[in-house]
């Protein structure tokens, strides 16, 4: 089975967040399970060239005439990455622009090339794809494209964050010289936008998520980004599937960003690294005080209007507790500022504007809990990796917070975390308390962190999921 993963940005090459990860670790492992994987990415101009090769060269026609593109190609762990050059990727510093807060104003038209591409390339390397993966936005009109010049190949469309959709003004439409689809447009009459996630919606065979129970939420006016109604209408072919880690660089048994290891088996070295964690904190060293953390954007969206907003903010009840509490991230200065004034207060709060990733993997492995108050996540990553070292998260059951912890008031033989229904103040503090209380019961607690470190969270996992949805659309 022949697999190509049209993509804006792939790891080890190009990154600016999780899609990226994703691609870099899904292909491997489909490759490892002995399917042939090629990744079709823009040819960014920050990209080293050092071990590519020259691939097929072919035309593409768009509004303003005959664009000639090429092709660099370069094997990384079985798996062929393609890049495609033209100068709109191979001109410009970034991704989607200069800085993540500045958008080219062109990247309707360097989008469009991309999705377009992807037909004469398979043309021009008389390679045949029998699955074309989409990801995201901005391979949103690659079902289109393929099914409006008579390509055969079935395709899967990946939402990764259904918030970024690739919203671009109707005249745009007209740029790639098609007639695109009515339903890549939303709202009213006569002032309806280009969509280019709502095209990757209605035109692909098969629509995934990261989740099931985002895929679930997602076709809700609540959560479903204004996709709702087109969402619910595909619902039968709308599936959930739980992201993995890099088990190679997650692994509490050989971080090399930590010396202090352990295993599910021997816990002591979690104790070792909990002991120094607390005194490079300032934090007073004691193993009976159960020590939280926070890794994340400091964002409204990680929970951090609840947690710093409102007459009776979450974070200052949480510290009026027998608890010490580790935050580091960066992101909205009003929080940022809200932070470091509650760590002069607070001796029990230690607070790091910047991000390590040695001081997250040494803080993840240390710490007791790890809370997550987030709005949504559609799959979440800071979950698996805290479960994966045997730290509990304390989490809002929404998303793949939901599909990956298991409850532990609910199911204390089988129990992984503790899981809070919204987030509302009460509602934050029952779930700290619930664990606050739960760290003094010595047995209870290794046999979660036992039941944490055990879950397997490989790509091999996803990878086979995977694999069974490509089988329902080739047969």
């Amino acid at each position: 089975m022949n697999i190509l993963m049209v993509t804006s940005e792939a790891v080890p090459f190009s990154k600016s967040g999780g899609l990226a990860d994703v691609i870099g670790s899904l292909s491997p492992a489909l490759k490892r399970k002995g399917l042939e994987v090629k990744v079709f990415m823009p040819m960014y101009s920050f990209i080293d060239r050092s071990g590519f090769k020259e691939g097929p060269c072919f035309s593409v026609e768009m509004l303003g005439g005959e664009e000639r593109l090429g092709t660099l190609c370069r094997k990384v762990s079985g798996v062929e990455y393609v890049g495609l050059c033209h100068p709109y990727y191979t001109e410009r510093r970034g991704i989607y622009g200069d800085t993540s807060f500045e958008p080219y104003p062109d990247n309707a038209e360097r989008f469009m090339l991309l999705a377009k591409s992807v037909g004469p390339y398979l043309d021009a390397s008389g390679w045949k794809a029998d699955i074309v993966h989409c990801h995201d936005w901005t391979a949103g009109l690659v079902p289109f494209f393929l099914k409006e010049h008579g390509y055969q190949a079935k395709t899967i469309f990946t939402i990764h964050n259904l918030a970024y959709q690739g919203d671009f003004s109707r005249y745009d439409a007209v740029l790639s010289g098609d007639r695109l689809p009515d339903d890549a447009f939303c709202g009213r009459a006569g002032s309806e936008r280009l969509n280019m996630l709502r095209a990757g919606i209605t035109e692909a065979d098969i629509i995934t998520t990261v989740s099931p129970t985002y895929a679930k939420e997602i076709t809700t006016p609540e959560l479903g980004c204004g996709m709702d109604e087109i969402l619910r209408r595909r619902s039968d072919k709308l599936f959930g599937i739980i992201n993995g880690l890099d088990t190679g660089v997650w692994n509490a048994s050989k971080d090399h960003l930590f010396p202090e290891h352990y295993t599910y088996k021997d816990l002591s070295g979690k104790r070792d690294l909990k002991a120094r964690i607390q005194k490079e904190n300032g934090l007073e060293v004691d193993p009976d005080i159960p020590l939280f953390a926070m890794i994340s954007r400091i964002a409204d969206q990680k929970g951090y209007a609840e947690l710093l907003g409102g007459t009776a903010p979450a974070l200052q009840e949480i510290l009026k507790r027998h608890v010490q509490f580790i935050i580091i991230g960066t992101g909205d200065k009003h929080y940022e500022e809200k932070l470091l004034e509650l760590a002069e207060t607070h001796d029990n709060l230690s607070v790091r504007i910047a991000f390590s990733n040695k001081v997250a993997h040494e803080t993840e492995g240390g710490a007791d809990f790890f809370l997550m108050p987030s709005r949504y996540e559609p799959c979440g990553l800071n979950q698996m990796y805290s479960l994966t070292y045997g730290t509990l998260p304390v989490a809002h059951r929404t998303g793949g917070l939901a599909d990956t912890i298991i409850d532990i008031t609910e199911d204390p033989e089988k129990g992984t975390g503790f899981l809070f229904p919204d987030l509302s103040l009460d509602a934050i503090l029952d779930g700290v308390d619930r664990a606050i209380s739960f760290y003094e019961k010595k047995d209870g607690m290794e046999r979660a962190i036992r039941n944490a470190m055990r879950t397997d969270f490989s790509w091999n996992r996803s990878a086979a999921e995977y694999i069974d949805l490509y089988s329902t659309l080739i047969g």
